[in-house]
C-alpha cells in the first residue's frame, strides 16, 4: 500500500462516517494526505483528517476521529489505528500491506513517484540566461543543475513545462565584446571595460580566420554566434537541453516592444515625461516609475522584459517562472508591477527566484578563477574539477537561497562522506545484488506469488518506509521549487538500504546450499524496488544511476 493509497482509503472512511452521521459531503477535501510520525513509535503514518473537518461539521475533533478509526480500522490492510492528541490519527498498517509497496514500486518502474499533482499548469521556465559575452560562470552553473532538476521535477508532478534560455544579443555589453574581440585579433591592448581571457583570444582567431579583412560588426555577429555556441555545446554536455532558445533581437525585429507598449498603454499605466514614456509601475508596490523609452527614442532594457513576459503570456503559458542570479534582488519590485500593469495577478502568474553564491573550494581555499575565462570559475571549470554527476548533485541538494560552497576534496571522494557516492554506491549495489540472484536462479517471481508478509523485519520496514515516501517528496519539491527535498530523501533511502543489507536477517541470496525461499524472493523485490527508486530520484537531479563503480 502506498502512501497514496492510504491517504484514499482515510478519504473513503472519511465519506462513510459523513453518510453514517447525515454531515455536509461539502466539507470534504477532493484530496487529503498521510504523513510520517516524526516519532516511529506512533506507528506508520499519521492524518490530521479529523482535525481539518471538525470546525466544518461542528463534531468535536476527537469524536469524529474515534468514529474514522473505527471505519478505517475495518479496512483491508489497517493493522491498528490509534487516536492521539486532540485528534492525529496514527495508522499502522499490516506487514502484507506495508510490504506490497515493493511489489508497485518495481511494477510502476520509471513512472513511481509521478503525479499528476500539478496537472493542467503550464509553466514557462527560464533559467541561466547569460549574455553571449563568456563562457557559463558559476552563478549559471548552479541555476543549470537546479533549473533543469526543477523541470524535470515539474514534469514529474503533472504540470506542462517550456524551458527557456535568453539571451541578449544587443546592448552595450555585446559592444565590449565586439570591442574586445576586434582588440584581441589587432594587436590592440583590452579596452578598459571589456573582456579578457583565453577565450577572446580564441574566438577573434577564429573570426580573423574566416575572415582576415573583418571589421568591428563582422566581430560582433559572428563572435556572438561563436560563444553562443559554445555555451549550448557546454551546457549539453552538462546535460541540459532547453526547448527554446529566445533571442533578444527577435523582439525588436518581430516590434514587440512597440506591441508591448500599445498594451501598456492600454491598460492605462503610461504617461510621458521629459520627452520619454514611463510605466507607472509605483501603482503596484515598485518603488519607482520606469522608463520604457527613452527621449532619445531608444528603448530600455525594462521594455525587453515587458515584452519578452508578455511573448511568454501569449504562447499561452499561464505561470512565467524566472530564474535569477543573487545580484538581481532589485528586479522583483518592477517585474512584478510589470505584471500587475499587464492585468495579471503576479502572485499566479509570475514566479521569481533568487539563487544565492556558490563557491567551489580546493585545499580549503576558494578557487578565484577560471584558467580560461580569466576572471570567473566556468562550468567547466566545474565539470572538470568534480565531473558531472557529482556537479550537479551537489549544486542542487541545497536549497537555492542559501549560499553553498562546494569542496573538491570532498566531493571527489570515495566515501559514505561524499553525498553522490553514497547515493549511487546503492544504485550499483543493488544491481550487483540483481546480478549475484540471476546468477544462482533467483527471481522474484510472478507478482502474484508475492510474500509481501514476509518483510517484517524492522530494517525492511524501515527501508519501505523510506521508499514510501518518494511520490509526496517530489510533488513536494516541484511545489515549493526546492529539489534539494529529492536529495536529501535519497540520502535517507541509501542509509535504510545500507542498514537492511548489513543485516544478517536479511539476506537477499541464499547462504552457502541454503534452497532459495519465499523470502529471498521478497527482499529480492525489495531491492530492485530500492534500485527504482534511486534510479528516479538520480533521474530527476540528471544524475546517473551506475550498475557497477
Amino acid at each position: 500500500m502506498t502512501p497514496a493509497d492510504l491517504a484514499a482509503t482515510v478519504l473513503s472512511a472519511a465519506r462513510a462516517v459523513f453518510v453514517a452521521r447525515g454531515l455536509d459531503f461539502a466539507a470534504l477535501p477532493a484530496a487529503t494526505t498521510v504523513e510520517r510520525p516524526r516519532n516511529p513509535e506512533h506507528g506508520d503514518y499519521a492524518s490530521t483528517l479529523a482535525l481539518q473537518l471538525s470546525k466544518k461539521v461542528g463534531v468535536p475533533p476527537r469524536d469524529l476521529a474515534q468514529a474514522l478509526a473505527a471505519e478505517l480500522g475495518a479496512q483491508p490492510g489497517i493493522k491498528s489505528v490509534e487516536i492521539a492528541g486532540p485528534g492525529f490519527l496514527n495508522i499502522r498498517l499490516d506487514a502484507a500491506a506495508a510490504g506490497q509497496l515493493a511489489r508497485d514500486i518495481v511494477l510502476a518502474g520509471d513512472q513511481y513517484g509521478h503525479t499528476a499533482r500539478l496537472a493542467g499548469q503550464r509553466i514557462n521556465l527560464e533559467f541561466v540566461s547569460a549574455n553571449p559575452t563568456g563562457p557559463v560562470h558559476i552563478g549559471g552553473v548552479r541555476w543549470a543543475a537546479v533549473g533543469d532538476a526543477l523541470a524535470r521535477l515539474l514534469r514529474a508532478a503533472g504540470a506542462e513545462v517550456g524551458t527557456e534560455y535568453y539571451f541578449n544579443d544587443a546592448g552595450s555589453q555585446i559592444d565590449r565584446f565586439a570591442k574586445s574581440l576586434y582588440a584581441s585579433a589587432t594587436g590592440e591592448p583590452v579596452p578598459e571595460d571589456g573582456y579578457g581571457g583565453e577565450y577572446i583570444a580564441e574566438i577573434a582567431a577564429t573570426v580573423k580566420a574566416e575572415a582576415p579583412d573583418a571589421d568591428l560588426e563582422t566581430f560582433r555577429v559572428r563572435g556572438v554566434e561563436l560563444m553562443f555556441a559554445e555555451i549550448k555545446q557546454s551546457l549539453t554536455e552538462f546535460g541540459v537541453r532547453f526547448d527554446t532558445y529566445f533571442n533578444e533581437k527577435d523582439l525588436h525585429d518581430r516590434g514587440e516592444l512597440q506591441t508591448a507598449l500599445d498594451r501598456l498603454r492600454a491598460q492605462g499605466h503610461t504617461f510621458e515625461a521629459d520627452g520619454a514614456t514611463w510605466l507607472r509601475t509605483t501603482d503596484f508596490g515598485d518603488d519607482k516609475d520606469r522608463v520604457l523609452r527613452k527621449s532619445d527614442g531608444d528603448w530600455t532594457y525594462f521594455a525587453a522584459d515587458c515584452a519578452y513576459y508578455l511573448d511568454k503570456r501569449e504562447r499561452g503559458f499561464d505561470r512565467v517562472v524566472i530564474m535569477l542570479g543573487a545580484d538581481h534582488h532589485g528586479y522583483l519590485g518592477r517585474m512584478r508591477a510589470m505584471s500587475a500593469c499587464f492585468g495579471d495577478d503576479p502572485a499566479v502568474n509570475l514566479e521569481i527566484l533568487i539563487g544565492q553564491l556558490v563557491s567551489l573550494v580546493r585545499d580549503g581555499e576558494p578557487v578565484r578563477m577560471s584558467k580560461r575565462a580569466g576572471t570567473v570559475v566556468t562550468l567547466e571549470d566545474f565539470v572538470e574539477a568534480l565531473g558531472v554527476d557529482a556537479t550537479r548533485y551537489a549544486l542542487a541538494r541545497y536549497s537555492s537561497d542559501s549560499p553553498i560552497d562546494i569542496d573538491v576534496d570532498l566531493w571527489t571522494s570515495a566515501s559514505r562522506e561524499n553525498p553522490v557516492y553514497y547515493v549511487q554506491y546503492v544504485a550499483a549495489r543493488t544491481a550487483s545484488v540483481a546480478r549475484q540472484a540471476a546468477a544462482v536462479d533467483l527471481t522474484r517471481g510472478e507478482p502474484d506469488a508475492f510474500h509481501a508478509d514476509l518483510l517484517t523485519n524492522d530494517k525492511e520496514n524501515d527501508l519501505l518506509k523510506a521508499l514510501g515516501e518518494y511520490p509526496d517528496t517530489v510533488s513536494r519539491a516541484a511545489e515549493l521549487r526546492e529539489p534539494h527535498h529529492v536529495a536529501r530523501l535519497l540520502e535517507k533511502i541509501a542509509g535504510a538500504y545500507h542498514r537492511f543489507y548489513d543485516e544478517p536477517a536479511c539476506r537477499v541470496l541464499p547462504k552457502g546450499d541454503e534452497p532459495i525461499g519465499d523470502g529471498n524472493r521478497a527482499r529480492l523485490w525489495l531491492n530492485d524496488a530500492t534500485r527504482t527508486v534511486i534510479a528516479n530520484g538520480l533521474g530527476l537531479l540528471g544524475v546517473s544511476a551506475p550498475e557497477r563503480m
